[in-house]
């Protein structure tokens, strides 16, 4: 058999299983959907339900104690549909889902705006890639087909607009006059003036309960009101539509192998990058590792050794590209896979390198949450090349599900370490002896995290724009917005004379 019937082949055999994989997408969108419409009468209720719980968990509340809960019955509500929907959790969902209770256990535990940003974004990456296995195959994805994935879910769920209303109308036209939805609603009409008029009474007889019903009139604003109603329908659809999409299953599972470019042509780039790579990296372990090379004219041991690393972490994930996209679009090759070894080492290299001079600016020039945030990254590049030269060699070791796991519980890690609390500690550590050198402006902008050390240390030297900021901003909590480190800052400042209300 030649070339051309070993191509005509492969093709067809490409072909029949784009076939076989379509049909098998075509009955499993039948059948999902036509549970989603038969079980409207779970899947309306439920996902209101869910839609209002949302509602009382975050309303001007992004990181307080119901923050957990929000996720918790998040995942509740996503495996109650997918057992309606008679789909079983798969494989590796546990991941996910630790990942994501994890994070919000953080968010509770931080008063950091980033990190509690970051968080929330993780949670939604897990949620969406968590979603996406249920329903289709995704042990062959990789990042781009992930995130276009994940992008396709989005909007295009947004062309099921009408499929609440048009379920909710045939599920009601099936069950007639005699559904008890309709006996439901006709009770909660009912049932408004009486709880209008017992209110009232019961308000007018007792004072605490009468002053109980006025906090409540008095929250009930029409921004508040709005802004409730708002989140309400905004998750109520939200929800709807990602799982009427998802029973479609429009998404295509196929990941096509690209890997058809010329070795020649990687390995004259590689090959070229390379030699630079391995002079740079003779420079790095001879100058800065043991200080055994002549300077430039005017530099110092100590200029040389604390500039450059941010170059450093450029070219570190330049390479981790480089790597990625030869590995996927270029063809097998024995050279080839010996020179991405050697750029993966010289990365390493690199990687200690710019390690190095970022510690040794930060002992000149102190810590800041970007430069733990670089050092952070240089420790997941470690971990990620680590398991490129894994994957170089075998190519059926999971680089993107190692990939996933490293990043995941790289930041998890990163989300309980609450930075702002490490950069205090660091910064004031030898405060006495480089009192000048002090940033106490940007001492002061950072979160309660920082208090437990801060306060102690503000209070003592007269400093009170960070205790009055942190002062003013726990008086305004409640009980629903109870964070974790708000309250352990509260406790540090009642400890040093602050009268704290938390509730």
């Amino acid at each position: 058999m030649d070339m051309n019937d070993k191509n005509v082949s492969v093709q067809n055999q490409e072909a029949q299983n784009g076939m076989a994989q379509n049909a098998a997408a075509q009955s499993a969108a039948a059948r999902h959907t036509g549970n989603l419409k038969r079980n409207f009468g779970f899947f309306g209720p439920a996902t209101f339900v869910y839609a209002v719980f949302y509602a009382f968990c975050m309303f001007r509340n992004g990181s307080g104690i119901t923050f957990p809960f929000f996720v918790a019955g998040s995942l509740l509500y996503f495996c109650l549909c997918l057992s309606k929907l008679e789909i079983s959790l798969k494989k590796g969902s546990v991941f996910y889902m630790a990942g994501m209770a994890l994070l919000s256990v953080s968010t509770f535990c931080t008063d950091d705006s980033r990190i509690i940003s970051l968080n929330k974004t993780g949670i939604f990456l897990l949620m969406m890639s968590l979603l996406l296995k249920q329903f289709y195959d995704t042990s062959g994805w990789k990042l781009g087909k992930y995130l276009g994935s994940i992008l396709q879910l989005i909007f295009c769920s947004i062309g099921e607009l009408d499929r609440p209303f048009r379920d909710g109308a045939e599920y009601l036209r099936k069950k007639g006059k005699n559904n008890k939805i309709w006996f439901v609603l006709l009770g909660a009409a009912a049932a408004v003036p009486l709880l209008l008029l017992i209110t009232a009474l019961l308000s007018s007889a007792d004072a605490v309960f009468g002053q109980m019903m006025k906090s409540l009139t008095d929250w009930i604003q029409p921004a508040n009101v709005f802004n409730v109603t708002f989140r309400i329908l905004f998750l109520f659809f939200a929800s709807y539509l990602l799982l009427a999409y998802l029973c479609r299953h429009t998404i295509s599972e196929e990941v096509k192998d690209k890997r058809k470019g010329e070795p020649v042509l990687a390995i004259t780039v590689t090959g070229l990058l390379s030699l630079i790579y391995l002079l740079f990296c003779g420079v790095q372990i001879f100058g800065l590792f043991l200080g055994k090379m002549q300077l430039p004219e005017g530099y110092t041991y100590a200029e040389y050794a604390r500039e450059g690393f941010f170059q450093l972490l450029v070219v570190s994930i330049l390479n981790l590209v480089i790597v990625l996209f030869t590995l996927s679009f270029f063809r097998e090759s024995a050279l080839l896979r010996v020179i991405l070894t050697v750029m993966s080492l010289c990365t390493f290299v690199m990687i200690a390198s710019s390690a190095m001079r970022m510690l040794l600016y930060i002992q000149s020039y102190d810590l800041t949450f970007l430069r733990i945030l670089v050092l952070w990254t240089l420790a997941v590049l470690f971990l990620l090349f680590a398991g490129v030269i894994v994957g170089i060699f075998r190519e059926r070791f999971g680089l993107f599900r190692y990939s996933v796991v490293v990043v995941t519980i790289c930041y998890v890690l990163l989300s309980f370490s609450h930075p702002d609390y490490i950069i205090a500690k660091v910064n004031l550590k030898e405060a006495s002896q480089k009192t000048e050198q002090i940033d106490f402006g940007y001492l002061s902008s950072l979160s309660a995290d920082a208090a437990p050390v801060l306060v102690p240390y503000m209070k003592a030297t007269g400093r009170d724009a960070y205790v009055d900021g942190l002062s003013e901003r726990l008086s305004e909590g409640s009980l629903r917005t109870f964070n974790l480190s708000r309250f352990i800052a509260g406790k540090t400042l009642e400890k040093y004379g602050e009268d704290i209300n938390f509730f």
